[in-house]
């Protein structure tokens, strides 16, 4: 082999190396983030407190920088989501462990642990959070809700609210979670909404009856609206199960939480849509769902409607 031979293989092999270097930074820049180990079962209850206080140092998500501090006067307003099944039981940013039916947050900046007001301005709904999770990282939002919290609110089935985040103070390490709970009781909306449960219906009299006194309804008192513990099993979810078997039409699977929204709103008009979190060797995808389905047949109806609408990948699967 000549030099000129040599000379050419060996920059065509250190343009090949520095190419793989460039794919291998890439495909990391675009990997979904890791979920840690899931460190108490669905179903069991989720100890309280147990994690630390912290502020924390500057960090990089996706090419932008977050710089965690105290800002007594945070108040702010932007656009919360939520988080649920797939993140509950694992620890979060400050040691605790989250669970999805308790009323916490996750915040890009603030201290962990600490409470903060939040608003939903499309109906003025409000409630006190213990934020203790870092996230999320969408450049229009500022909190991610638990499951629990975003029901509350009255935003879990759109998965996305215009909302006020107001910081209160720092939270007990304990996890004594008496403060929201009271707060959430003591609301107006939240008191109306029981009362309106508990009325009944005034008897009418009937003119070809005879009179008589009327025997007294025993009508069961309302407790005070307030999250209590609960299991996986009993928490009211809006998104059919694996249990349920059902088909559906996949419109697709995104790594990007923010894409699979934008899909599912684009193709709301073919059906219900769901967006399904899964984990799929540790990193987290959203899968976007129309259904569900009776049979393959009742399905396929949607799947070539969804296919025209945008989704060519779309297919045809059992949950």
């Amino acid at each position: 082999m000549g030099p000129l031979a040599s000379k050419g293989l060996i920059g065509a092999v250190a343009l090949l190396t520095a190419m793989a270097v460039l794919i291998a930074a890439c495909s990391k820049s675009e990997r979904g983030p890791k979920l840690g180990k899931r460190v108490i079962p669905l179903g069991q209850p989720v100890p309280k407190g147990g994690g630390h206080y912290k502020v924390g140092n500057p960090y990089q998500i996706n090419g932008r920088w977050y710089r965690p501090k105290e800002v007594r006067s945070y108040d702010r307003v932007g656009v919360a989501s939520w988080y649920g099944e797939l993140f509950h039981g694992r620890h979060t940013a400050n040691g605790e462990i989250y669970d999805m039916t308790a009323l916490t947050a996750a915040h890009p900046t603030l201290p962990l642990p600490v409470y903060a007001k939040v608003t939903n301005l499309a109906n003025g709904r409000s409630l006190v959070v213990r934020v203790n999770d870092r996230g999320p990282y969408a450049h229009d939002r500022i909190i991610d809700m638990s499951q629990r919290s975003a029901q509350i609110l009255g935003f879990e089935r759109q998965g996305t609210a215009r909302v006020r985040v107001t910081y209160l103070g720092k939270a007990p390490l304990n996890g004594d979670d008496s403060y929201e709970r009271r707060y959430l009781a003591n609301q107006r909306w939240s008191r109306q909404y029981a009362a309106n449960k508990a009325r009944k219906p005034r008897p009418r009299a009937v003119a070809s009856v005879p009179a008589r006194k009327p025997r007294t309804a025993t009508v069961a008192r309302t407790p005070r609206v307030q999250p209590r513990p609960m299991t996986v099993a009993t928490v009211s979810r809006t998104l059919p199960t694996a249990a349920d078997g059902l088909i559906f039409v996949q419109a697709g699977s995104f790594r990007s939480r923010e894409s699979a929204y934008a899909v599912k709103q684009r193709l709301a008009s073919l059906g219900s849509a769901y967006v399904f979190p899964a984990e799929v060797s540790g990193q987290i995808f959203y899968r976007v769902r129309l259904g569900p389905y009776q049979s393959r047949a009742a399905a396929a109806g949607t799947l070539d409607r969804v296919r025209a609408a945008g989704s060519p990948g779309a297919r045809i699967v059992r949950n």
